[in-house]
């Protein structure tokens, strides 16, 4: 079912909203427009994304028509010290707009997934756009929405809105949704600081406290249970070995 991009924009008067049918990245095409001056909420989205970027150059798969692949420009005044929050604040808004749009209850992996059922739905991505007419972070957010099924490599790890619902769902109020709740939680960042994301974000994932997990930390493997999240909204972890470790950033995976 293609995209209805005039309903949603008559829901949304004076966001620009530029939609391809198919792209390389929308965070490519986001990062292109930001340099040309394009107001903060300006959203790239796409019908397919032909490399489609996830963490650490990894692809992210983006079957036709099916998922919601976007790219959103910010331009927020933001404290240094707030930037690594802001993956937090996406979360957060992601986990309410699908709730929102689907009454599916998500979980969130620190620092970048959204998981139904401990699966992957959606993936966050955020990159600092310092050399455009004034700063920006482009902000890619990726939602498996109407997937019926993924490659090989893919299951047991991913799944989607359908799959977990028994539905199809309306891509076009799911963004909608999701416009709406970042504006909530960039608002939020923006006047009162960190504080609040962080405390929110603790309370809505599981990994966050008392969580078994295992982090790869540039090739090496840590293991040890989740203590909590720092002033700065880093993933505090007690090591097996009786250490303690605060990560900044690496995958974080449950473990026994």
């Amino acid at each position: 079912m293609g995209f209805d991009l005039e309903w949603l924009r008559s829901q949304l008067p004076g966001r620009r909203i530029e939609w391809h049918d198919a792209i390389p990245s929308t965070m490519i095409e986001a990062s292109r427009l930001a340099s040309t001056g394009v107001p903060s909420g300006t959203v790239v989205g796409a019908e397919e994304q032909t490399a489609g970027r996830g963490r650490h150059g990894r692809s992210w798969h983006s079957e036709p028509g099916l998922g919601l692949y976007v790219s959103l420009i910010l331009r927020r005044q933001y404290a240094p010290a707030a930037l690594p929050v802001v993956t937090l604040a996406l979360g957060l808004a992601t986990q309410e707009a699908i709730l929102k749009a689907t009454s599916l209850a998500c979980d969130l992996r620190w620092p970048n997934d959204v998981l139904l059922h401990s699966r992957k739905c959606a993936g966050i991505l955020t990159q600092l756009e310092s050399s455009t007419p004034s700063s920006a972070i482009i902000a890619g957010i990726g939602i498996n929405v109407n997937h019926s099924s993924f490659p090989l490599e893919l299951n047991g790890i991913a799944t989607s809105l359908r799959m977990a619902g028994g539905a199809v769902y309306s891509r076009e109020r799911l963004l909608g949704e999701l416009l709406t709740s970042v504006d909530t939680y960039c608002d939020l960042l923006e006047t009162e600081g960190r504080g609040p994301i962080i405390e929110t974000f603790a309370r809505a994932s599981s990994f966050v406290s008392g969580r078994r997990v295992s982090v790869d930390q540039d090739g090496t493997e840590l293991r040890g249970t989740t203590a909590g999240l720092n002033d700065s909204g880093f993933l505090m972890l007690r090591c097996d070995d009786g250490t303690h470790s605060v990560i900044v950033a690496g995958g974080v995976r449950p473990c026994s």
